[in-house]
């Protein structure tokens, strides 16, 4: 797929870098913004900058995945200093963090998102037709992107919906709003919305599009956003309609080490391509902060696996998932680095020209037995039967575990199992938090301080959210007056 930088053009005052203070930026129903999109190319052509801009080193090319197994104790540090240490240790403020570019390119691409479709609506009201497609897509999109800034803004659903989540944005703005935050609930059921006018969209349209969100990516999303909201009944009828439909198959335990090494594979639901010369971030990618040190070059070596993570993993050696897996520097023994963004522990990329150009795998049908599981177990009346039957399909790839049974299967053993297969693909904080566990950090693994993190945290530690940057509310008072308690 051909990424164009000819959206900067297209949108007028919206750029695809991310904007300062981007709640008061110049508004898009200008003249020349208005006239952004007259065609379908165009509109394609605008869809192809935002998906660009999802691989920036704040979202999902790199900080986006990184957040939640750094924070969520499956991640830690051999050594400080090297980049990225503040996740770990919790040390970012309202006035010192590299944080806020993730608030800034969740909003960009939310303004860029609702200048294509007041365009689509424009165009439609002028009797044009076939934006169908690519209306649902941005549809669905806006609706990942209030869901992940309200996970690292936000506190989690079930833990207080009435608490502050983010603004909602779904027009374009005037130059002088300035908008304040909406609750959880509120920002939920905005995604709720769009999730289902977006379905309604893109049902007509199943065929898969490869690097681009789909009927089925859709769906994928619904059944993440409903766990979320411990709304179960409607995860399991979004997995099930996905698995039940046979359009995506699970990677038979042989093939799952490989499927790292090539792209759009049976289980990709939903995956964000990365280019080499375009999207890859080369020694700054999510592979090299994977990586051992000195593998390649003077590549630092940031983050390794914890003790916690290896000796679940460990739980059966001849696990299939050690193949992604290599040695750190603290020894030619622990099997600390995880090298899927990297394709194979030997570097070899994904068949692009270089190793880090590796494609997000933002959903895949793993993740949808693991939520069908969960939502199964759970529901009301509960399931075990079924959520043992989604459970073991995953645990397959270790073959020397039991099987679970309706009598055995429970919530802990499908956390540990999302943890050993959802590895390094930004989900273990959030599940953590969600599901009021207690978080234990490896702090004394490379003799790293915490800097004043405690060594364990749950849901009360104030800081399991990220600040409202000081420079927004610089801009936007009111929003100060919302700041996210920890940080007060």
């Amino acid at each position: 797929m051909k990424r164009s930088l000819y959206i900067i053009s297209l949108i007028g005052t919206l750029l695809l870098c991310a904007c300062d203070d981007f709640l008061n930026m110049q508004p898009t129903n200008s003249s020349n913004a208005e006239e952004a999109v007259t065609t379908l190319q165009e509109a394609e052509e605008l869809m192809n900058g935002i998906m660009r801009l999802m691989t920036s080193s704040a979202y999902y090319g790199r900080r986006m995945l990184l957040y939640a197994d750094a924070k969520g104790g499956d991640l830690t540090i051999y050594s400080a200093g090297r980049g990225e240490d503040a996740l770990y240790t919790f040390t970012h403020s309202a006035t010192s963090s590299t944080y806020f570019g993730m608030w800034e390119t969740g909003y960009t691409l939310i303004a860029q998102v609702n200048n294509l479709l007041e365009n689509i609506e424009r165009l439609e009201a002028a009797g044009e037709s076939g934006y169908s497609f690519i209306k649902g897509q941005a549809l669905t999109l806006r609706a990942l992107f209030h869901f992940d800034l309200v996970r690292l803004y936000g506190l989690p659903y079930g833990m207080d919906k009435s608490a502050y989540g983010i603004p909602v944005v779904t027009s374009t703005l005037a130059y002088d709003e300035k908008l304040t935050r909406h609750t959880v609930e509120e920002t939920y059921a905005q995604v709720l919305r769009d999730l289902a006018a977006g379905e309604d969209l893109l049902k007509d349209n199943k065929n898969h599009k490869e690097g681009y969100v789909g009927y089925y990516a859709n769906l994928g999303l619904q059944a993440r956003v409903k766990l979320y909201m411990e709304e179960y009944e409607g995860a399991l009828e979004a997995a099930r309609t996905i698995i039940e439909s046979g359009v995506y198959t699970l990677y038979a335990p042989g093939d799952w080490v490989e499927s790292w090494s090539k792209q759009h594979q049976s289980e990709s639901i939903f995956e964000i391509e990365i280019h080499p010369n375009e999207a890859d971030l080369g020694t700054t990618s999510l592979g090299y902060y994977y990586m051992r040190r000195h593998h390649i070059g003077s590549v630092a070596g940031y983050f390794v696996a914890s003790d916690y993570f290896l000796e679940r993993l460990g739980e059966d050696e001849e696990d299939v998932r050690w193949g992604i897996m290599t040695y750190d520097e603290s020894s030619q023994e622990r099997l600390g680095c995880c090298y899927k963004y990297l394709g194979s522990v030997d570097v070899g990329g994904d068949g692009k020209d270089t190793p880090s150009a590796v494609n997000i795998k933002a959903i895949r049908l793993s993740e949808i037995y693991l939520i069908a599981a969960e939502a199964a177990l759970n529901q009301t009346p509960s399931d075990p039967s079924l959520a043992a039957a989604y459970l073991n399909a995953i645990r397959q790839r270790a073959p020397h575990l039991e099987a679970a049974t309706a009598a055995t299967v429970s919530n802990e053993m499908i956390l540990d199992e999302r943890s050993k297969e959802l590895y390094g693909e930004g989900h273990r904080f959030f599940d953590m938090i969600r599901l009021d566990r207690t978080i234990r950090y490896n702090d004394d693994l490379g003799g790293v301080p915490s800097q004043g993190r405690p060594e364990t945290i749950d849901r009360t530690y104030g800081k399991i959210v990220l600040p409202i940057s000081q420079d927004e509310i610089n801009t936007n008072p009111a929003i100060g007056e919302q700041q996210n308690p920890g940080y007060l």
